[in-house]
């Protein structure tokens, strides 16, 4: 008798100690996967700048929004490609922070003070085409 209730004793522990395991894996691989749920969004603008400055402080700007994860400025485009997490930001969270340091976007104009900080070569005309994609492109062909 003794040793039957000590075996079902052992099978029990046993039971509910792969129990547990399984329930670990289960809750490990549930956050796992919603890690990957990252709404990513992808933006195109314009905004107005001259050189290569100007490309270096917009990206800076851009990056500095948190959430986004990548910026890159074209010069010839007047143009910014944002790569960024939906769910920390916004594009008027972007456009304002490109404006503040001093660049005209589609959407936000620029800080007249960061403007007028702005080196020589930097200060745009403020009637200058935004993104000029379709301009650049029919000049290709």
């Amino acid at each position: 008798m003794k040793k039957v209730i000590l075996s079902v004793a052992i099978i029990a522990a046993i039971g509910l100690t792969s129990c547990k395991k399984e329930t670990k894996k289960v809750e490990e691989a549930t956050t796992t996967e919603v890690s990957k749920e990252i709404t990513m969004t992808n933006l195109s603008f314009g905004v107005r700048g001259n050189c290569g400055m100007c490309k270096s402080t917009i990206e800076k700007a851009a990056n500095s929004v948190e959430g986004v994860i990548a910026a890159s400025w074209n010069k010839d485009k007047k143009k910014i490609d944002v790569s960024f997490n939906g769910d920390k930001t916004g594009a008027v969270a972007i456009h304002k922070a490109i404006a503040a340091s001093g660049y005209d976007t589609e959407k936000v104009a620029a800080n007249n003070m960061a403007y007028n900080n702005l080196p020589e070569c930097c200060q745009y005309d403020h009637e200058m085409n935004m993104d000029q994609s379709d301009k650049i492109k029919s000049k290709d062909h």
